[in-house]
């Protein structure tokens, strides 16, 4: 059996991208192992979650260190103790700097409520609403020094429904990102996606149906909700 990788999230608020990657990696047959959550916020709902479900935890507080890059270098120092292999980040929000970013570049991840390289930045839903999208969704991606814009590892896609507001369609999306992060950490933890030369490599696909699933999804709570007559009415 193959050894797992270790991983530790990063986070900032309520978790439920990290709460997806722990429920998927407590199958043991999944390739990464969730071996630590970091938190810059004392108060992070996420940080209780983690600690219900057994992993270790750590608060690294902004105010405790005098600049960007001394609290980078206290998050660097608490990763090398967790002996991390991947980073994935679940809602951290504080733009990382380049130092820290390069020295883990390539297994650092982070996922973004937008179909990259589309609305990088926030408040995602309210601008794909307002330019009159049809399609949104969420992307995984590889950290770099510039924000959200990584290669892409994976994306999953969601219509925008007539008279869907930014709660609606952020409570769709959110619901693929459940499902799109880990799929995309075990592409990583596998080794079957890799960063190299500023693009996101794949390998080791057994077939063309692997490899097209892999990367673009459709979840299954999409099915749940919206049938084709349904998207046909929505359809110009």
């Amino acid at each position: 059996m193959s050894i797992r990788k270790r991983t530790v999230v990063l986070i900032s608020g309520r978790g439920s991208n990290m709460t997806a990657l722990i429920a998927a990696a407590s199958d043991p047959g999944f390739p990464a192992e969730i071996v630590g959550v970091i938190s810059d916020k004392a108060d992070a709902a996420g940080l209780g979650i983690a600690r219900a479900r057994g992993i270790a935890t750590q608060v690294i507080s902004r105010g405790d260190h005098g600049s960007k890059q001394a609290h980078d270098a206290a998050i660097d120092a608490a990763l090398v103790a967790f002996n991390a292999e991947i980073v994935a980040l679940a809602g951290y929000m504080r733009i990382l700097t380049s130092g820290f970013v390069e020295k883990w570049q390539g297994r650092m991840i982070n996922i973004h409520p937008a179909l990259l390289p589309a609305f990088k930045g926030l408040d995602t839903h309210a601008r794909a609403l307002a330019a009159g999208m049809r399609i949104h969704g969420c992307t995984v991606h590889f950290v770099t020094p510039e924000m959200d814009d990584g290669p892409i590892i994976a994306q999953a896609a969601v219509p925008v429904m007539v008279g869907d507001n930014a709660d609606a369609l952020a409570a769709r999306v959110l619901k693929a990102e459940h499902q799109l992060y880990p799929l995309a950490l075990g592409l990583v933890a596998e080794g079957k996606a890799r960063m190299e030369r500023g693009h996101t490599v794949f390998t080791r696909f057994a077939d063309d149906a692997d490899n097209a699933t892999s990367m673009i999804i459709t979840p299954s709570p999409l099915r749940e909700e919206v049938d084709l007559e349904q998207l046909a009415r929505i359809t110009p």
